[in-house]
């Protein structure tokens, strides 16, 4: 079983031709741009994206990507991208769902797992940098201080 995330964001797009094949099927590495395009969106969100990465001295490499297609997106579909927060503190693990917008059905779902590498010796980090976990615990916080959508404060 998954672990459930605690931050998540979700974005919509439309598969576009160039990412098919002659059956009209999206080509199986696309869907890790969809999960970058994603998990893109969650960093800004949680004030802590690659821009900033870079400037806090680190870099953050993919050292494990996993895949499970349920069912193929087609050209024109429009699609719902979910990526989840899932660990930090150690290392950056996000979960990602692929779901057909209009109904829901779930197409592909993954994860991924970033680890620090300091820009300065090229050492890889056995904990995520302060600057990092510091930033996106304050977002966390912020976050769960927000009133629910619908809701007044």
């Amino acid at each position: 079983m998954r672990a459930k995330g605690v931050y998540a964001t979700e974005i919509d797009l439309v598969v576009p031709f160039f990412d098919v094949d002659s059956m009209e099927v999206v080509w199986h590495g696309h869907y890790v741009k969809y999960f970058e395009v994603a998990r893109c969106v969650l960093l800004d969100e949680l004030g802590h994206n690659y821009v900033r990465m870079k400037d806090a001295g680190y870099v953050w490499p993919i050292i494990d990507l996993q895949v499970r297609y349920a069912r193929a997106a087609r050209f024109g579909q429009a699609l719902r991208v979910r990526a989840e927060l899932v660990e930090w503190q150690n290392r950056l693990k996000i979960h990602y769902t692929v779901s057909d917008a209009a109904t829901g059905e779930r197409l592909t779902r993954g994860s991924t797992v970033q680890v620090a590498v300091s820009l300065a010796n090229g050492e890889m980090q056995l904990v995520s940098p302060a600057v990092f976990v510091d930033d996106i615990e304050r977002q966390l916080a912020a976050a769960s201080s927000l009133p629910a959508p619908g809701t007044h404060a």
